[in-house]
């Protein structure tokens, strides 16, 4: 045999004393034991891991899609925009309301004058009045003149011309013959310089 192998059998055979195969064999099967525990508690948390994972991803899509805007809601832009639109019709409406209030007000104030008119009005008499104040005569030279006819009497008060003034702003004498012509030719001919 050679030395090496020699020395290895001695040495063996100095250390078989320390070995225990017993004691190997408890040491074993507790590492084993161990070791499928430790692998079980290990298996166990990373279920609860996941699990606890997924729950935070459900939660995290919820929030996610709760921090979105929905589509009916207006983005800031347009809310600013519907603002914006909403000051200007407040505006014009303010102004439509303050212009009816002051039409309102010169409304009231012209009623109040009417109203103040048609007492006076009912308090007197203006037929009896205006008969005091004018002559029937006098009133319808006036009606006359304001037509453009203004007539003219001779010496003895007699109608003896009429002052025609037309709408061109001409003024003509028409002098009244008794024989020339009748009343109806001296009307016809009265309008119709009036009405040149």
């Amino acid at each position: 045999m050679s030395k090496d192998l020699q020395e290895a059998i001695k040495l063996i055979r100095d250390m078989a004393h320390m070995m225990d195969p017993d004691e190997d064999y408890i040491t074993i099967a507790a590492t084993e034991q161990q070791t499928a525990t430790t692998k079980a508690n290990r298996k166990k948390e990373l279920e609860d891991a996941h699990a606890n994972l997924k729950a935070l991803s459900r939660v995290l899509d919820a929030a996610r899609t709760s921090s979105t805007r929905p589509q009916l809601v207006p983005t800031a832009a347009q809310h600013a925009t519907i603002l914006n639109d909403l000051d200007a019709t407040r505006l014009s409406l303010a102004k439509a309301i303050n212009d009816a209030e002051s039409s309102l007000a010169s409304r009231e104030a012209e009623l109040a004058s009417l109203k103040e008119e048609a007492r006076v009005l009912e308090e007197c008499d203006p037929a009896a009045e205006h008969e005091r104040e004018l002559n029937g005569a006098i009133l319808r030279l006036q009606i006359y003149k304001g037509m453009g006819f203004e007539p003219v009497a001779d010496k003895e008060g007699r109608l003896s011309k009429m002052l025609v003034r037309a709408q061109s702003g001409d003024v003509h004498c028409v002098s009244f013959d008794e024989d020339a012509k009748s009343n109806t030719d001296y009307t016809e001919l009265l309008w119709k310089l009036a009405s040149s």
